[in-house]
């Protein structure tokens, strides 16, 4: 358990806070802010880091299969690509809210661009990849290419 310099048990709030301070720095109690960004730097956060697609990927006998929780994102809205083994996922999620938001209270949903970009963990055949959208989630699967066996080689 963390403690205080007198050592009083720390408070999940201020355990929390304490992880962003420096020894120098004031008590968590004194910065302690809420999670809200500042009106000044909210667009500006947003705008520079598209949020990032989680993805599942795993490997059958014969396909190499990724799987990523698309929800709310339109098909028209994906971008699906691959070159020399790297694979990327973009696209944008919408709210469907266009209304002039004044106050947040709660923003825990992410809308707007996404993308990852990942390379493929084993060689794929590119041009006979399948990717379907369905429930919400997009799956790509690729079929596997077959890797030779080593050949012994006798030496003389």
């Amino acid at each position: 358990m963390a403690r205080k310099q007198n050592d009083d048990l720390l408070m999940e709030d201020e355990l929390l806070a304490a992880a962003f301070l420096d020894e120098g720095d004031a008590e968590p109690s004194e910065t302690t802010q809420t999670n809200q960004p500042s009106e000044d730097n909210w667009d500006e956060s947003e705008a520079d880091f598209p949020g990032q697609l989680a993805v599942d990927v795993y490997e059958t006998e014969d396909e190499l299969v990724i799987k990523a929780r698309t929800a709310g994102v339109d098909r028209n809205d994906l971008d699906v690509s691959i070159s020399d083994g790297i694979l990327t996922i973009s696209g944008t999620l919408s709210s469907g809210d266009d209304t002039n938001i004044r106050n947040w209270h709660i923003q825990e949903c992410y809308w707007g661009e996404f993308s990852r970009t990942l390379a493929l963990p084993v060689a794929v055949k590119e041009d006979g990849v399948k990717a379907e959208l369905k429930d919400g989630v997009l799956t790509i699967t690729f079929e596997k290419v077959k890797q030779e066996k080593a050949t012994k080689i006798p030496v003389l």
